[in-house]
């Protein structure tokens, strides 16, 4: 549930291509605080995933300032307590984010285990059998912990996407972000991934996740952001937006997909 600590604040945030012509994202502020699960809705082309993308830097701002951890993420370098200059890590930052897609991205040539405990091992030094140990308790967690020497071309859509996720929580992330994860999925299998989510959420995990699921954003999400043509037009309690929306577009925009 929301703490009210602030884990990631968006500030006035742009995104712009064809010379400032086309606005992926115009303006958007929001705060990201621990134990949120922020769910991002609005039609397609609306800029919910520039914007998600943008957290981790996939995609670089135009403008605006991304907080994370206290440090201005969008900056080359930032001045710590002592006030010297330092250099911004992104990949330390990008360690305490898992992204999961809507296409799995696990390497073919590898089994399940080796896609698990590959970043753990060569990014964060930790020893083979512990990362072995954590990826099975992992996919015990998500029910496929039989699958661990299986490669990804002998699952099923829906068993790669756990996968995907559980991998992502090998890193032992402050936040998870989810790029409309069930998307790709034929929709019987949509459920097994919201059900991993759902477990997640109910343990405090801090989520932003874009979805065009209104069942699991009603449910699930604490706060939900409506977006359209790069702009933030409402933010609220899935209540507020669902049952009393105001503005005229997210009006428009549910009358369509509820």
């Amino acid at each position: 549930m929301e703490t009210g600590d602030k884990l990631i604040e968006v500030i006035d945030l742009e995104k712009h291509y064809n010379s400032g012509t086309i606005k992926a994202l115009d303006g958007v502020t929001v705060t990201i605080n621990k134990g949120d699960v922020m769910v991002v809705i609005g039609p397609s082309g609306s800029g919910k995933s520039t914007f998600l993308r943008s957290l981790n830097l996939l995609e670089e701002p135009t403008g605006g300032a991304i907080i994370f951890d206290n440090v201005d993420i969008t900056k080359k370098k930032y001045r710590d307590e002592n006030g010297k200059w330092v250099k911004v890590n992104m990949d330390l930052h990008r360690q305490k984010m898992g992204m999961v897609f809507q296409h799995f991205n696990l390497f073919p040539h590898k089994t399940i285990m080796e896609n698990m405990t590959l970043s753990p091992i060569k990014v964060k030094k930790v020893p083979e059998e512990e990362a072995k140990k954590k990826a099975l308790e992992l996919l015990d967690r998500v029910g496929l912990a039989d699958r661990a020497e299986a490669y990804p071309i002998q699952l099923s859509g829906g068993q790669k996407q756990r996968i995907a996720i559980v991998r992502a929580l090998m890193m032992e992330p402050d936040v998870m972000l989810f790029d409309e994860p069930t998307s790709a999925l034929d929709p019987e299998m949509v459920g097994e991934v919201l059900d991993v989510m759902r477990e997640l959420a109910k343990d405090g995990m801090t989520m932003v996740v874009v979805t065009h699921e209104m069942g699991f954003a009603r449910e699930v999400g604490n706060r939900i952001l409506f977006m359209s043509d790069g702009k933030l037009l409402e933010e609220g309690s899935p209540e507020e937006i669902f049952e009393t929306p105001k503005h005229p577009r997210l009006k428009e925009f549910l009358s369509k997909v509820l």
